[in-house]
């Protein structure tokens, strides 16, 4: 096995002292850039594997943890923290958490650009962290000149895993029992037309088809916050790249077209896979690989040259 097959696994304090189960997949060569990759709703890194291997062999340092609430962080009997639990997170604690680890990347690494990739829930959180501007780590991710730019994919500005009525009843219940358990159906045939991942999905102690009002709450929220107001705030000269499946059942295509379409940087692109389901880097036929060397040529794409100006702060 190669170093670039490898990676460091390792348990990290975050924001709170709050510990995170991390990895570190480290470039094969001279690493061109570091990409800090956020995951979805229910699931966690290890899912990512073989894609973020792909990212190291083509010389991209990655740097991913499981969200506060899900994967190893919630569950690990052994390193979790105390007050961990399934689902319990919430948006302006994830947003925190992602400067964290941005700020944590940028000081290790100063001499590397950033990128911040995001799948499904983690593709809407990066989204919202160069846009969401009334919440204060944001404010200061920006006056420290935290800059990055952003790839998003199948983000859920509108997912259909939870009932329509959810968004009003559970902002309200929110407020009362937090961090309430509440079932969130991820249905495992609806993720890729592969059947091997869909059933290693069913049978995946790690990925859990349930949250809290309080999380499942302000995912809905921050997604229409990004449609209705916060696509107004993006940077226009922080790149984006927005990519989706057309058939995908668990998020809404249509709405990443509608953000994109809202968004007014100036280099941004909207990549549409006709007839994929939600998770790109697991669809087979030759689309997942299709799709990763998408997201690795935009990034080469992006690199900085000798002499340009300082990436944009977010």
């Amino acid at each position: 096995m190669s170093a670039a097959h490898e990676f460091d696994e390792a348990w990290l304090a975050g924001p709170d002292g709050h510990k995170f189960y991390t990895r570190t997949y480290k470039a094969a060569d001279v690493p061109q850039a570091v990409i800090l990759f956020i995951h979805g709703f229910a699931e966690h890194i290890a899912r990512y594997e073989h894609a973020h291997r792909d990212w190291a062999d083509r010389g991209f340092t990655v740097f991913t943890y499981d969200q506060r609430g899900f994967g190893r962080t919630a569950l690990d009997a052994e390193h979790h923290s105390k007050d961990s639990a399934y689902g319990k997170t919430r948006f302006s604690n994830q947003m925190r958490d992602i400067e964290w680890w941005t700020r944590r990347l940028k000081e290790e690494q100063s001499k590397l650009p950033l990128f911040l990739v995001g799948q499904s829930m983690g593709g809407q959180l990066a989204l919202a962290f160069p846009t969401s501007g009334r919440k204060s780590a944001i404010k200061e991710a920006r006056e420290h000149d935290l800059g990055s730019n952003c790839i998003q994919s199948a983000s859920p500005c509108k997912p259909s895993l939870l009932p329509s009525y959810f968004r009003w009843v559970g902002e309200k219940a929110a407020f009362v029992l937090p961090w309430m358990p509440f079932p969130a159906e991820v249905h495992a045939e609806n993720l890729s037309h592969d059947p091997a991942v869909n059933d290693a999905v069913s049978k995946d102690p790690l990925f859990k088809e349930r949250g809290t009002l309080r999380g499942l709450a302000d995912m809905l929220g921050a997604g229409e916050q990004l449609l209705w107001d916060d696509y107004r705030n993006w940077p226009k000269n922080l790149p984006v790249l927005i990519l989706h499946g057309t058939d995908d059942k668990v998020t809404s295509c249509t709405a990443s077209e509608e953000f994109f379409n809202k968004l007014g940087a100036e280099d941004k692109k909207l990549s549409l896979y006709p007839d994929a389901y939600h998770e790109l880097s697991n669809e087979p036929n030759g689309v997942k690989e299709k799709f990763i060397d998408e997201c690795i040529s935009w990034v080469q794409a992006h690199l900085p040259r000798p002499g340009d100006a300082p990436m944009s702060k977010l």
